[in-house]
């Protein structure tokens, strides 16, 4: 009953064919996971997954870009993406490890304006991961417009409730088969 199982792209094939028939959904990274990548890659990256059968998109935003105050390439960034996914649902990372609380509705901003249909708090790759306190900060900036999705360091039945509960749509963990039997055990 999982939303989606997130791969790099390069398992994207793999994991289409392992998912026929369910009603899980393939999803891709992009730019992952530094968002270091330029705009023209970041999309043709997208391209390529779609094509492939991804069905959801998490990209990783252009956090260095964000920190440098340079907003207009950062909503350039995600609407290159969202434009080439065409229907196919854009989740934007925004590293909320490395943001300030005003970055942070900033970035949420970007993606909202860009036409993302979620904003995603971590990759799992920085120094920290979701927190309770991004996750409402994230719900308050984006209302009901996007999705928010919790990610990152999130290992228990516990942490799952507690990110819920400050208004998070979607989990992303990689400790999912040992939450369910958590949850069931």
């Amino acid at each position: 009953g999982f939303a989606s199982v997130c791969v790099n792209p390069c398992h994207v094939p793999l994991i289409v064919q392992e998912l026929e028939g369910s009603l899980v959904k393939a999803c891709s990274v992009v730019g992952f996971p530094l968002g270091a990548n330029s705009n023209l890659i970041k999309a043709a990256e997208t391209r390529q997954v779609v094509s492939e059968g991804a069905q959801e998109v998490d990209m990783v935003m252009a956090v260095g870009a964000l920190k440098e105050s340079r907003y207009d390439l950062v909503e350039a960034d995600i609407r290159a993406v969202v434009k080439a996914a065409g229907p196919v649902l854009v989740k934007v990372i925004i590293e909320a490890c490395y943001l300030t609380d005003d970055e942070k509705v900033t970035a949420c901003q970007l993606a909202a304006r860009a036409g993302a249909g979620f904003v995603k708090t971590s990759t799992g790759f920085g120094s920290a991961g979701a927190t309770v306190a991004d996750v409402q900060l994230m719900r308050t900036t984006v209302g009901d417009a996007l999705g928010v999705k919790a990610s990152g360091g999130i290992r228990t039945l516990d942490d799952i409730l507690e990110m819920l509960e400050a208004g998070a749509d979607r989990i992303g963990t990689s400790s999912g088969p040992s939450i369910i039997e958590q949850f069931t055990g």
